[in-house]
């Protein structure tokens, strides 16, 4: 599955005043106990680092494993106690001294190697996970009109549709953008991301059942940069936590059910989180929604527990169940109707829908001046009149958000194939349109053929 995350460009720094606290995290574990984690499971972590390295040092160790060098200090201590580990010669004092396995501690290593191969930061338990996206929940975030308008200020769009999509965030149910392709469904879908304040904290993994769920994606998180104190970065939080922007999950045509299931390698032996469980504290977005090998109805079904519970239940290969947090905005967008989709029955579970068409001549004169702009296109009024009088009249098409960006491209394209500035012209234009759109019969405004050079 290719999960892509996108983020807006002009993602907004909102403050409201039912924003909840995002810049706390845990405290930096002083003990093996203060993990939450069992010492067995800190013992396999660190015979399998030792394996992989040969040999480490107290501080180097720290750095992968994420965990203060004084509980690190622990965990090989239980190692060289049960004469797995031993001091690799007598050089250096403290955190330089440095660490190898014995011959049993090799067999040991092997063994946890066969059980999981994970090395890298110290997971944190199911709990610590659980209360986290707690503290940090998207449904503690209150949106009103004035927030959402400041977040897409200078974007072009409906304010009615800006109105719908502000109170249907706030209602934390699923929400369904609908509308012809091209009329900025995930454009809008993607700049949400503007309107969620604050942060969330994402571990690099979660143990639960004594099995590895990896959460942390650097494909999907953007982490924020350590808080430094006089030009210092604090020591004082726990390092397996990532300080990250709210999450922005976009998931196509390629989605299936078994996506949604955690993702088990048998060569690695440990798992990765579904898309959905990445996504907490954020936005999932569904595109092309009805495209999919699975069907909307079962799609949805599958989310309607935990839309209702704020919670869904995922499953070990051992058969062990357990509960995560569901805590994102849901939204779907499609190219179809809705009644297209299914009954209005099954309509009734979307929350709010929100349809997104045609725009009006002013606001498509003004996209087109900006797309000109950004591209360094000459504008012309006359040629974009000529433009909605001889092409978008006569062949009925719709005035929607995505024409000025493809179109001036184009005029842009064969200027610089042509080695001349690009201007908006009514021959531009009618060039960019005729290798843009189909025309019935394939009937183009200039005569073009493919053949072989004649043989003399």
């Amino acid at each position: 599955m290719t999960i892509a995350l996108e983020r807006s460009n002009q993602r907004a720094e909102i403050v409201s005043g039912s924003r909840a606290r995002t810049d706390s995290l845990p405290p930096s574990p002083k003990s093996i106990e203060e993990t939450g984690l069992e010492t067995a499971m800190l013992v396999d972590l660190a015979a399998r680092l030792l394996m992989q390295r040969g040999r480490s040092r107290l501080n180097r160790a720290a750095d992968v494993l994420r965990l203060p060098i004084s509980v690190v200090a622990q965990v090989f201590e239980t190692l060289r106690s049960q004469k797995l580990s031993q001091v690799s010669g007598h050089s250096g004092v403290g955190s330089e001294v440095e660490y190898e396995l014995t011959e049993s501690g090799h067999r040991f290593a092997r063994e946890a190697f066969a059980r999981c191969q994970y090395v890298g930061p110290a997971p944190v338990s199911l709990s610590a996970y659980q209360a986290m996206v707690g503290q940090h929940s998207i449904r503690h975030q209150g949106l009103d009109a004035r927030t959402v308008r400041n977040a897409f200020e200078g974007i072009v769009i409906d304010p009615l549709v800006l109105d719908q999509m502000g109170a249907a965030m706030n209602s934390g149910r699923a929400i369904l953008i609908y509308g012809p392709a091209g009329s900025g469904k995930t454009f809008l879908a993607e700049h949400l991301a503007g309107l969620l304040p604050g942060e969330v904290a994402v571990p690099h993994a979660v143990t639960v059942g004594g099995e590895i769920v990896q959460i942390f994606d650097p494909l999907i998180h953007e982490t924020i940069a350590p808080v430094r104190t006089d030009g210092l970065i604090r020591r004082d939080t726990d390092d397996r936590w990532q300080r990250c922007r709210r999450p922005v999950v976009i998931a196509g045509g390629e989605l299936t059910l078994s996506m949604l299931d955690l993702q088990f390698d048998p060569g690695t032996r440990f798992y990765q989180a579904p898309p959905h469980v990445k996504a907490n504290g954020g936005l999932f977005v569904v595109d092309d929604l009805g495209r999919q090998m699975v069907s909307p109805r079962e799609l949805m079904n599958r989310w309607i527990v935990p839309l209702d519970r704020d919670r869904d239940y995922l499953t070990l290969h051992t058969g062990f169940k357990f509960v995560v947090p569901f805590d994102l905005a849901l939204i779907f967008s499609t190219n179809l109707e809705p009644q297209d989709l299914a009954d209005e029955a099954f309509l009734r579970r979307f929350g709010y829908k929100v349809h997104l068409g045609p725009m009006p001549v002013a606001d498509y004169r003004r996209i087109f001046k900006e797309v000109c702009q950004q591209y360094g296109v000459h504008f012309d009024e006359a040629a974009f009149d000529w433009l909605l009088r001889e092409r978008h009249g006569p062949e009925e098409r719709p005035l929607l958000a995505c024409y000025p960006r493809d179109l001036v491209g184009r005029i842009r394209d064969f200027a610089l194939y042509e080695s001349r500035m690009p201007s908006v012209t009514c021959d531009a234009l009618d060039r960019a349109w005729n290798t843009y759109f189909c025309t019935p019969g394939g009937e183009v405004s200039t005569a073009a053929y493919v053949g072989s050079k004649p043989s003399n």
